[in-house]
């Protein structure tokens, strides 16, 4: 007979305030609800022949089992509101309380996008005072605003390039894109029809100058660069990245997703970047995450800011006016049209606003510098146990390569399944692609000593557990989650969707 484990079996499944949970379909109870509707007055049928003829197929429950069943789930998640959440790349950053309430204000919550502009001039000031702070900070002539998210803005800034090169009848096709970019750069330019033209990295995971000045020429429409890049470091070349690009004609796209390691300190447009998206839950504290609402304006050169796209704010006689059409700089409609329906995400433009003008200018330079220093003192507290990618140091975020597993049996997902035991979400794992097993982490400037203390404690336990021979352990992690290693191959291979009652089974293992 086996012996009950204390650590893993119950009788209810429950694990003390772990609980066991099934799938909200799985507690049906047929005519069960959770309201009381009143009867459908009779009427005449009008659905033809398409009357539903069964069971929506949706759980009846009270409203006690809809509130527990949520609560529970919430309690499954990670947030950043309850610890470091080291993800690098992502920037994820507490959101100050002081945001959403003001993002609640009537007057604000309460906006819709079809009101007349006379009625929405303090959401337009919002607006456009939110894009005088992105002007200035980043030493630009124009936003466009519009944009609804990090990738989308890059869309924006491509198409804009796009559409100042085909007014020049210029229609030009190859796309500079550095290995060290992140992944939605390439895929921006090639789903609008740009070939793009991979520039490797060099042994200092930067731009490799001279094979980028190699690839120059007649037919390249412009570059895509990260800076600071995937790989947390500087691209220190920048300068003469642009000239380069610009000698030939070509446009400088800065993918601005890691503004947040910069801002106060460092103007792109004085690095002759001719555009770049914000991401604002990046640098602004906006949320982030869970499909949106997002927003990600584009901040423009002088060369692209006629081509900027519909609509936009303007100071007219009688206040604040929104654009919505308008003639091109050489009296064509415009340069390639609207982006969206409306113009882009008012809640999360009221939150970064929010955010500026509570830091203003000498707090965001000390966020900036906040970031990097929790970076570094990552990277030298764990350089020792972990073996850093590159030399010297970095910038908001620290890489490191799976080098110090070797020889353990450990493979780098084992480790992250570790870090789950441990009560960390993982760090960003096999990424950058540049680097072999890479563990990127970002502390970002929210975090305290104290904390990254904690998470430093965490991650050198781990590694040295690795390098003293406890295989075994990694591999069977993690043991204290709700549910245990799962197949995640198999998982993204044959996704269950939707459920069915003879798969309620499988789908909950």
């Amino acid at each position: 007979m086996t012996k009950p484990n204390p650590l893993t079996n119950t009788i209810s499944g429950n694990r003390g305030l772990q609980l066991e949970e099934p799938l909200i379909f799985e507690m049906d109870v047929p005519g069960r609800s959770g309201v009381d509707l009143p009867d459908v007055p009779k009427h005449k049928e009008r659905l033809g022949g398409v009357k539903r003829k069964g069971a929506v197929g949706l759980p009846g429950l009270a409203e006690s089992q809809v509130v527990r069943h949520y609560t529970k789930l919430s309690q499954k998640n990670y947030a950043i509101d309850m610890s470091v959440y080291p993800l690098g790349s992502c920037t994820m950053k507490h959101n100050p309380r002081i945001n959403e309430k003001i993002a609640r204000l009537p007057g604000i919550a309460d906006l819709h996008p079809m009101q007349p502009v006379s009625t929405v001039q303090g959401a337009l000031e919002v607006i456009d005072t939110l894009a005088h702070w992105l002007k200035t900070l980043t030493g630009m002539p124009a936003v466009a605003m519009s944009p609804a998210a990090g990738a989308h803005g890059e869309l924006c800034g491509m198409l804009t390039i796009r559409a100042a090169q085909l007014a020049k009848g210029d229609a030009r096709k190859r796309i500079l894109v550095p290995e060290s970019a992140h992944g939605t750069n390439p895929a921006t330019a090639a789903s609008i029809g740009y070939e793009v033209d991979p520039v490797p990295a060099d042994e200092r995971g930067r731009v490799d100058l001279a094979a980028f000045k190699a690839k120059l020429g007649p037919d390249v429409a412009g570059t895509m660069i990260t800076n600071p890049n995937t790989c947390g470091l500087f691209e220190n070349d920048i300068i003469d990245i642009a000239d380069a690009i610009h000698g030939v004609g070509g446009y400088f796209y800065c993918d601005g997703a890691n503004f947040n390691a910069i801002v106060g300190r460092v103007r792109p447009g004085d690095l002759g970047v001719d555009a770049m998206h914000i991401n604002l839950h990046k640098t602004f504290s906006t949320p982030h995450g869970g499909g949106g609402p997002g927003s990600g304006p584009v901040v423009l050169s002088a060369a692209l800011a006629p081509y900027a796209p519909l609509p936009y704010v303007t100071h007219g006689p009688n206040g604040f006016d929104l654009v919505e059409h308008d003639d091109g700089p050489d009296g064509s409609k415009g340069a390639f049209g609207r982006l969206k329906g409306f113009h882009g995400q008012m809640g999360m433009f009221t939150r970064a606003l929010s955010y500026i003008l509570s830091h203003g200018a000498d707090g965001l330079r000390q966020v900036s510098g906040d970031a990097v220093l929790n970076a570094n003192y990552l990277q030298a507290s764990l350089k020792g146990d972990l073996t850093a990618a590159f030399p010297g140091t970095c910038m908001h975020e620290a890489l490191f390569n799976d080098d110090f597993l070797e020889g353990t049996g450990v493979t780098t997902l084992d480790f992250a399944k570790a870090m789950i035991d441990e009560g960390y979400h993982p760090m960003t794992m096999y990424f950058p692609l540049v680097v072999h097993g890479a563990l990127l982490m970002e502390p970002t400037e929210t975090e305290s000593k104290i904390g990254l203390d904690r998470y430093i404690e965490v991650v050198q336990g781990l590694a040295r557990r690795a390098k003293a021979g406890e295989a075994d352990y990694f591999h069977g992690a993690p043991y204290h989650t709700p549910r245990r290693r799962l197949d995640e191959t198999l998982a993204a291979r044959q996704p269950i969707l939707r459920w069915k009652p003879e798969e309620a089974k499988k789908a909950a293992e």
